[in-house]
């Protein structure tokens, strides 16, 4: 038989073996180890969910009658916009593969400086761009850590906090970008001080000295000789600690602004005679946070954000008398940024929801008023969320479920709009800080796992969160650790109980802290899950403690505690997921950034060394540019992807996923 007749006998009788479906590849970038192959399929399917865009108000421009700045991504990472009218297109100003993180526009010119990192190591720089073009110019050492930047009322000089001397300590430097030579060190301290404010006479700074979110203190720094008078002192032995943020001068320079829970759960909002030190309090009816305000160049007005159960809820004080006034109505949603334009009654903010991405507007309080109104909203930017269909998105319900010794837990849980065929499975998704909390905002690409793969995303916020009062942020502290955890494990028996979700088939995720509670929960309830994500996750609190970056172990230790104490050493051992890696039965994924100075990359290498000797799927993805969390679109693209295919591997059983 000749050969061709040969290979068409056995082809005839032989069945085809199925085409190998093509597969992304991984990122340079990209440390991957233990996970397969990703299909085209999937990224394919990601596609718009990853083509989603937000927009952040980060100031008005101080050279222009009514334009502002704004950060977006059209590339792979944030950068500076201009965006001349409400609507208008933006130009793009910045062009650098790093991301922007923050922007101060110069007073009285048309210059606006630029924070911006490399590699996301958070050694923050301090750049100054014009407005028209041309190379920025680094104002700092590109070695240090450099924030809360603040201009001088002429724009003259610019003050910031830095690391410089000692990698530690946060001090208080000076500088004059028209004359590169003068920098100076303004004031050397113990600890972290952050510039918040100028007087209107550019003589002084008000800074806060942060020890903790339940402990900080306001200072004024004479900018001629480094001379300080403190505001708000320390409290005296057994009186309860105060915390402090925000400050900003009166308009007048005759007080100082801030929010403060002295003799309350809550930040209020507070104004300080600095001639008699007599505080008026302007939010006490108000039983929520003040999160955010500012004051009209004239003085006159303060307009606050509260934060109400997650919500954000504006309100408008006249400031001689401390009264409220009416306040226009928002869209229910999330504000940051709040802002007054010079020299009027109008303010931007950012504002985002659970069925729009984050977008940029303001309010004039003097326009809609002679009709009877009290303000007028506009929108100054309309961000692309990849030609979804924003009405889809799940707008969350607010639960409250019994823990282990009674106490009420908040929770947002995000239930499919579609018809199900049976109970579904459910993801828990835990929030980082822990001093921070989970809101009904904006959920971008985590909208996939709602709409198109149907599961159920529940959202808590276990004690220890901020949001509710200074009693319950501190429910974690210390030796209580481990009751945060007992709050997932509530949370689970919430689940079983409620008939549409499927307990046999539930997930636990988190990022930072979040990652430290979901390693948590895999090992103290691992026969209740399936799987497990940990991002940048804490896996060691003494080693965590030992290794993050040194301006930041104070401010833990006030959080978890002082590994340096025995007792309290031993305690965080106990508590820590690495001493109980054995009990992880179920596969798990890992996710870190080579750079992260605040979790460090062992934390995840001793972690994912001891699951392996479980012989249970551990999926590693490790990102060489990144640090806190992927910032880099690329990298967060094959994130998602890495993170859908293990959901549906193991969750939703819809294959065996990798060794």
């Amino acid at each position: 038989m000749h050969r061709a007749s040969l290979i068409l006998a056995l082809l005839a009788v032989a069945p085809l073996a199925p085409a190998q479906e093509p597969t992304i590849p991984v990122p340079d970038s990209i440390r991957s180890e233990g996970t397969p192959a990703i299909p085209k399929s999937t990224a394919a399917a990601l596609g718009r969910y990853q083509n989603i865009r937000g927009a952040g108000f980060q100031g008005w421009d101080r050279g222009k009658p009514r334009a502002v700045y704004v950060t977006t991504r059209f590339a792979d990472t944030l950068q500076v916009h201009h965006v001349p009218a409400p609507g208008a297109a933006r130009r793009q100003l910045t062009f650098s593969p790093e991301r922007v993180l923050g922007v101060s526009p110069r007073p009285r010119r048309d210059q606006f400086l630029f924070v911006m990192d490399e590699g996301g190591a958070e050694n923050y720089q301090l750049f100054l761009q014009d407005r028209a073009g041309g190379e920025p110019v680094r104002l700092t050492d590109g070695r240090s850590r450099h924030e809360s930047a603040k201009w001088s009322p002429s724009g003259e000089l610019v003050a910031w906090s830095s690391n410089a001397r000692n990698g530690k300590d946060m001090d208080l430097y000076l500088a004059s970008p028209a004359e590169v030579s003068f920098r100076k060190l303004l004031k050397e301290v113990s600890g972290q001080w952050n510039v918040a404010d100028w007087s209107p006479d550019g003589k002084s700074v008000v800074v806060e000295e942060y020890i903790s979110i339940t402990e900080s203190y306001v200072h004024i720094v004479a900018i001629a000789d480094g001379a300080v008078r403190t505001i708000t002192p320390k409290p005296a032995e057994g009186e309860p600690k105060v915390a402090v943020s925000g400050p900003r001068w009166s308009k007048d320079g005759k007080s100082i602004f801030y929010t403060s829970d002295k003799g309350s759960e809550f930040r209020r909002l507070a104004r300080y005679d600095l001639a008699t030190a007599a505080e008026t309090w302007y939010s006490a009816g108000t039983p929520w946070d003040v999160e955010a305000f500012d004051l009209s160049d004239d003085g006159t007005l303060i307009v606050a954000a509260t934060n109400e159960d997650g919500l954000s809820a504006l309100h408008v004080y006249q400031t001689a008398t401390a009264t409220e006034r009416a306040a226009p109505t928002i869209p229910t949603g999330r504000i940051t940024g709040l802002e007054f334009r010079p020299d009027s009654h109008e303010f931007g903010f950012t504002l985002d929801s659970a069925q729009t991405s984050s977008d940029v507007f303001s309010i004039d309080l003097d326009r809609g008023l002679a009709t009877g109104g009290v303000g007028l909203l506009e929108r100054w930017t309309e961000s692309e969320i990849g030609g979804l269909d924003a009405s889809t998105f799940v707008t969350p319900g607010l639960i409250r479920y019994a823990s282990f010794d009674g106490r009420q837990i908040p929770a947002f849980v995000y239930r499919p709009a579609a018809p199900a065929s049976g109970p579904r499975p459910v993801l828990i998704q835990i929030h980082g800080g822990p001093e921070a909390q989970a809101r009904p905002g904006f959920m971008g690409r985590l909208n996939y796992l709602i709409n198109e793969l149907g599961i159920v995303l529940i959202v808590p916020n276990v004690r220890g969160s901020d949001g509710y009062g200074k009693s319950y942020l501190k429910l974690d502290d210390g030796f209580l650790r481990e009751d945060s955890v007992k709050d997932i494990g509530a949370l689970l028996d919430w689940v079983a109980r409620q008939p549409d979700l499927d307990k046999s088939r539930v997930a636990v995720a988190g990022g930072s802290y979040g990652g430290f509670m979901s390693l948590a929960v895999q090992t103290d309830y691992n026969d209740r899950i399936k799987c497990g994500i940990d991002v940048v996750g804490i896996s060691n609190f003494v080693t965590f403690l030992e290794n993050t970056q040194g301006y930041r172990r104070d401010l833990r230790r006030a959080e978890y505690g002082d590994e340096r104490d025995p007792k309290m050493r031993e305690f965080l051992e106990k508590a820590s997921p690495l001493g109980k890696a054995a009990n992880i039965k179920t596969p798990i994924l890992v996710v870190q950034g080579a750079n992260d100075p605040r979790v460090p990359l062992s934390e995840s290498e001793q972690l994912v060394a001891k699951v392996k000797e479980n012989g249970v799927p551990v999926w590693y993805v490790v990102g060489a540019n990144e640090g806190h969390g992927f910032a880099r679109k690329p990298n967060q693209d094959y994130q998602q992807a890495v993170e859908v295919s293990f959901l549906r591997a193991f969750l939703l059983g819809e294959g065996a996923g990798g060794e």
